[in-house]
């Protein structure tokens, strides 16, 4: 009976060993500077078109970053809604910038979804994003207020896709004239 519980006690504390070494491996990968209320990360995307949108030359405006891959079907699903959000809402001072994970490779299958979009659109070109983390889950996208500060993280979202809904709850309140 004792050699039983020892046995399982060593496979126990095996396995525990094992995942607490997976958690601490991995932690770095998913790891981000993002803190609701604080300063987002600075992110740079680097349009189709060859142009440069900094989110420091932002302030002022409310900023989506989205992240999103033409082989992801819920991000093909969210991106028109985004887009038509994103048009009516410019006036406002709203700005979308469109970060695709796809490679060069399928640069036309990118510009094609680019082209039915009324924001611009970029190859991120590596998954590791300094201050965002790993873009490990598609789709994926942070808020950033007129003051440049986080306002949705979306690693916390538990459904990360838009809504039409969620945008008026989330985003709209943001666009709103300062009293």
């Amino acid at each position: 009976m004792f050699l039983l519980k020892s046995n399982f006690a060593t496979k126990f504390l095996r396995w525990a060993c094992v995942g607490l070494m997976l958690v601490v491996t991995a932690r770095p990968l998913l790891a981000n500077d993002l803190v609701i209320g604080k300063t987002a990360p600075p992110i740079a995307l680097n349009t189709l078109d060859g142009k440069q949108i900094d989110l420091r030359d932002l302030r002022g405006k409310v900023v989506i970053l989205t992240f999103w891959a033409t082989w992801c079907d819920p991000c093909r699903e969210e991106l028109p809604l985004l887009s038509r959000y994103a048009q009516e809402h410019a006036k406002q001072g709203l700005v979308v910038l469109g970060f695709s994970l796809d490679t060069p490779d399928d640069l036309a299958q990118v510009r094609a979804v680019a082209n039915s979009l009324s924001f611009p659109v970029g190859l991120l070109g590596d998954p590791h994003v300094p201050g965002y983390g790993r873009i490990w889950h598609l789709p994926v996208s942070f808020i950033i207020d007129r003051d440049g500060r986080l306002v949705d993280d979306g690693w916390e979202d538990k459904d990360p896709a838009w809504t039409a809904d969620r945008l008026d709850k989330v985003v709209t309140p943001l666009l709103a004239p300062a009293p």
